[in-house]
């Protein structure tokens, strides 16, 4: 299924074709790819070099991929129920530079993310990521120290058929992607003036 983003301005076909699907075939993806994926997100930038970054993986329906799976929410769960790789990213919070919590942990974190979800898409996979889970219930199943932030839970898998979804989700799955233009993103001069360059065509 391709949701190409139909863009302004032309972008790389990995940022263009990349969106998050919830019908995932029940396939396992490859030792290989899914280190490429953490390899991606160990070089994405980092502020300080600090990489706050840290993931728990689960896979195939072992122990990990229950607890990640357990801290969903029942929408979350409903699609979930036979993705092959489940990650939960987590921030490391604490500065190495004063010991105080970092301002920008949870950015860094997120940058990873992005870099892990493009490298997705150049190996032939998919990511959806989720904030419809428990940290909570993350911190307990998993032993989380207090230095650090559950941030979200991330799907990762070869696209599937919309059909294997309920039919909300499958309505949902087929929907045309839409973003917000840029003269609503991209201000000079104060805040919520639209940036001269974005009218030049």
């Amino acid at each position: 299924m391709n949701k190409k983003a139909i863009t302004s301005s032309p972008i790389n076909q990995l940022a263009s074709n990349r969106w998050s699907p919830r019908a995932f075939l029940d396939k396992p993806v490859e030792t290989e790819k899914i280190i490429s994926l953490f390899e991606a997100a160990r070089w994405s930038p980092s502020g300080g070099n600090e990489q706050p970054w840290r993931f728990i993986i689960g896979r195939d329906q072992d122990e990990s991929w229950q607890k990640i799976f357990a801290t969903l929410n029942e929408g979350n769960q409903e699609w979930n129920d036979h993705v092959p790789v489940l990650i939960l990213a987590i921030g490391y919070k604490i500065s190495s530079w004063d010991g105080n919590v970092s301002g920008y942990f949870q950015y860094d974190t997120g940058q990873s993310v992005a870099h892990l979800s493009i490298e997705a898409m150049n190996q032939g996979l998919h990511v959806h990521q989720m904030g419809g889970f428990s940290a909570v219930m993350a911190i307990e199943l998993f032993d989380i120290p207090e230095t650090c932030e559950p941030l979200t839970v991330i799907s990762i898998g070869y696209i599937g058929n919309p059909e294997i979804l309920s039919e909300k989700l499958k309505q949902r799955e087929l929907l045309e992607r839409k973003r917000k233009g840029l003269d609503e993103m991209v201000f000079s001069g104060k805040f919520g003036e639209p940036a001269q360059i974005i009218n030049v065509k």
